[in-house]
């Protein structure tokens, strides 16, 4: 396993970056600073200074993490951190599962006891929330969220940008195209092959 940065440059001071904070910390990360440009003059979290934007280069050791809740945000949030040269860390809890043989892409969090099975491949800046279950030989694209307690049975896929909604259900080998949003609750039963948004049990597009 890669040795934890010795800080964290965290994009992003919505709900979602306390819960990349939280994860930072219990994985052996020491220092964070947070950049979001409705911070306030003096405003800290934990101790850990927020501030409207990053300037300077990155100290020693550091890395940068892109925590936007919204999926289109955080790939803003990466493009920046692609072009300031800066490496891109993976935050991922020291209670979640991680099977053999599976790829997980740079900028993707995983929460607490959230799982990835064997041969499952996760793309670049996902969110695979707290509890979240993504079995042997899921595909998830990149710049999607997993949201709390959602599963994906063995062999299921999501496109880009798709957000699948707490508790939400996709069943064994079953496909989600790019751009969908899953209600929560929602159990997908057969492909989704056009963009929207779904819900229900069947899913069925309402948007």
């Amino acid at each position: 396993m890669t040795a934890a940065p010795a800080g964290l440059r965290i994009f992003g001071f919505g709900g979602h970056a306390r819960s990349v904070a939280d994860v930072a910390l219990a994985s052996g990360i020491r220092q964070l600073c947070f950049a979001d440009a409705n911070a306030r003059e003096g405003e800290k979290f934990l101790g850990f200074p927020i501030v409207r934007t990053f300037d300077g280069g990155l100290p020693e050791g550091w890395a940068c993490f892109p925590a936007a809740g919204d999926n289109k945000k955080r790939q803003i949030q990466v493009d920046a951190i692609v072009a300031g040269g800066w490496p891109i860390a993976t935050v991922i809890s020291p209670s979640a599962t991680i099977g053999v043989g599976s790829v997980i892409g740079a900028g993707t969090f995983i929460g607490h006891h959230a799982h990835v099975g064997p041969m499952a491949e996760i793309g670049e800046g996902c969110i695979l929330n707290t509890g979240a279950i993504v079995e042997h030989d899921c595909i998830v694209g990149k710049f999607t969220h997993v949201s709390v307690s959602t599963v994906l049975a063995g062999a299921s896929r999501l496109g880009d940008f798709v957000f699948a909604g707490t508790g939400s259900t996709i069943i064994d080998k079953c496909s989600v195209c790019d751009d969908v949003t899953l209600g929560a609750g929602t159990v997908v039963v057969k492909p989704i092959t056009h963009s929207g948004v779904y819900v229900g049990v069947p899913a069925e597009r309402v948007g």
